[in-house]
Formats: structure tokens, C-alpha cells, sequence
């Protein structure tokens, strides 16, 4: 793999009607999916009583999977915008230390972070300011599109589970 190099960059790129479109569709794709159910469908009226819940062989409850896509998302949104951000230690500072939700506040809470931090990483991209391939200022090779798409991959994959796990426990009829 080609190592990236830094490149300066001046205000005002990224104006160009493709890059606009390219920013509008990974802003959109951040939020919704065109080829299955995204989060805001797989956190929907998710049972409380089976927020903690794991099925036999399943490696993580709902609320475990919630609170790990919040917390990536969250230190990916950081990592992109501020260099002073220090990431989670790995692995146990991406999954909460409990199986079960403290309460159907702290569920609706992580949802409502995950949603805004979602919207702040949106904006980000949205931000002609900001040139999506130049190396985020305080990274070794990563760039914004990068990050962007490595936000998509995660919660693409760990939204799968967790809708997978809402059919497992009889909590998903679409």
C-alpha cells in the first residue's frame, strides 16, 4: 500500500460540483443506507427489557453493541477534528463494562449522542473548508474521506449485529 503524503492545502478547495456531490453522498451515507436497515431502524423501539439480553452463542447484548458504535464513532469524529484527542484504550475503552443498560435513560442517552456526533461528523465532511484528502493535520497518513468511510465500515458491520440480534430475540418484524 502507497503511503500518503502531506500536502497543503488552500481555503476555499474542495468547490468543485463533484467534490460536492461526493461530500453530500458520504454525509448521506453516514446516516442512511440504500441497501439494508440503518441504525436509526435498528435502535427503534428496542424493547428495554431485551437492551441487556444475549442469545446463546451471540458475542455482545444490544446495549453492548449500541455503546461500542457510540463510542467509535465518537473517537473517529475526535480523532478527525481535534489533534489533542486522546483514543479509548483498546479494547475495553469501546465496550461499556456492563451487559445491561443502567437504565432506559442511559439507552436513550447513547442514541441521542450517537445521532448528534453522527450529524458532527456530517458537518465535517459537509465543510468545503476542509480538503477531504489531505492528511488530517495531526495524523501520520489518515485523511478525512478515510475517515469518513472507516465510520460507514464500522457501523455498517456492527449495526448488522445488532439488527441480526434484534431477530434472535424476536424484536425485529421487517
Amino acid at each position: 500500500m502507497a503511503t500518503l503524503k502531506k500536502k497543503k492545502t488552500k481555503s476555499g478547495q474542495g468547490k468543485t460540483p463533484g467534490d460536492t456531490i461526493v461530500r453530500k453522498q458520504i454525509a448521506q451515507f453516514l446516516e442512511e443506507s440504500h441497501a439494508h436497515a440503518g441504525f436509526d431502524a435498528a435502535v427503534k423501539d428496542f424493547p428495554p427489557e431485551l437492551r441487556g439480553r444475549k442469545p446463546e452463542g451471540a458475542p455482545h447484548t444490544a446495549w453492548q453493541l449500541l455503546e461500542h458504535l457510540r463510542i467509535a464513532q465518537w473517537d473517529i469524529l475526535e480523532f478527525s477534528r481535534d489533534g489533542r484527542h486522546k483514543s479509548p484504550k483498546w479494547p475495553e475503552g469501546y465496550w461499556p463494562e456492563s451487559e445491561v443498560p443502567p437504565s432506559d435513560k442511559a439507552w436513550d442517552d447513547s442514541v441521542r449522542r450517537f445521532k448528534a456526533e453522527r450529524r458532527a461528523m456530517q458537518k465535517l465532511v459537509l465543510d468545503n473548508k476542509r480538503d477531504l484528502s489531505a492528511i488530517v493535520p495531526h495524523a501520520q497518513s489518515q485523511t478525512l474521506v478515510r475517515e469518513a468511510l472507516l465510520l460507514m465500515d464500522h457501523n455498517a458491520y456492527h449495526v448488522g449485529q445488532l439488527l441480526l440480534l434484534r431477530r434472535l430475540l424476536g424484536a425485529w418484524q421487517k
